[in-house]
């Protein structure tokens, strides 16, 4: 294997050569990395920085950039799905950090990703009082518009998305978010004002625009369609629009 090693933000990387011995086909890829730094750690060395919480393909932490495709080769699915019957007996694999400057690297493999989190504050929320949970038929909503709604609810926050785009640009990830409120009745008190806080919100962090290629729908675990993004771009154009700016 080859992996990115970086003691801090501001200190070089590099890539360094590792082995990976006593692998079984059945193991996950991080299970992999386990054993690995198992055996830097017996030998007194630094153990690989990695990110990983609930390894069921739920949380999206495990944030890797595998032989160039962020969480690996598999659709559709995170590094923690991933599993090494997908690999070759000596094969080399490189694992690197997702690269962007709004996702300064921590330590080896493990970045920053509180920007996403900035974002959501901006304007992913509803504040209008729904008291306790309405029976299911008492605000009737479209089957497609809740299936729509759903599905864009699924967005993981991983940044998949971002790692595979060529500029960077956090657009799936935030028309993911605007859609999921802007298409159910909950979050339309704050629809126009959410679009233009989280937009502006995601230019501040340094993310790039959208140039429409299509790689961050090609990697995103959850298959989020970049049909959100077109709804943002439109949700965008009228929250301008009607505030007059």
């Amino acid at each position: 294997m080859r992996i990115w090693r970086q003691a801090g933000p501001a200190a070089p990387g590099r890539l360094e050569d590792y082995v990976a011995d006593d692998v079984s086909p059945d193991m996950s890829f991080l299970e992999m990395l386990d054993v690995v730094n198992e055996g830097l750690i017996r030998k007194g060395k630094d153990a690989i920085a990695f990110d990983s919480d609930c390894r069921e393909g739920i949380c999206g932490a495990c944030s890797l950039v595998v032989n160039g495709i962020p969480h690996g080769p598999d659709r559709g699915t995170t590094v923690c799905q991933l599993h090494m019957r997908r690999f070759k007996d000596g094969d080399t694999i490189t694992i690197e950090p997702w690269r962007a400057r709004a996702f300064p690297v921590v330590k080896d493999l493990v970045v920053d990703r509180s920007a996403f989190d900035r974002i959501i504050a901006a304007g992913g929320y509803v504040s209008v009082n729904c008291g306790g949970a309405p029976d299911a038929n008492a605000i009737p909503i479209p089957k497609e518009i809740a299936e729509q709604a759903m599905d864009s609810a699924a967005c993981i926050g991983c940044g998949a998305c971002v790692a595979a785009c060529k500029n960077a640009s956090a657009h799936l990830f935030m028309s993911a978010k605007i859609s999921h409120l802007a298409l159910l009745p909950q979050g339309r008190v704050e629809r126009a004002q959410r679009v233009i806080s989280m937009i502006e919100q995601g230019d501040r962090e340094g993310f790039g625009n959208c140039s429409n290629e299509g790689e961050c729908e090609a990697v995103c675990p959850k298959e989020i369609p970049i049909s959100n993004i077109a709804r943002m771009a439109r949700e965008y154009i009228r929250a301008v629009w009607f505030s007059g700016r």
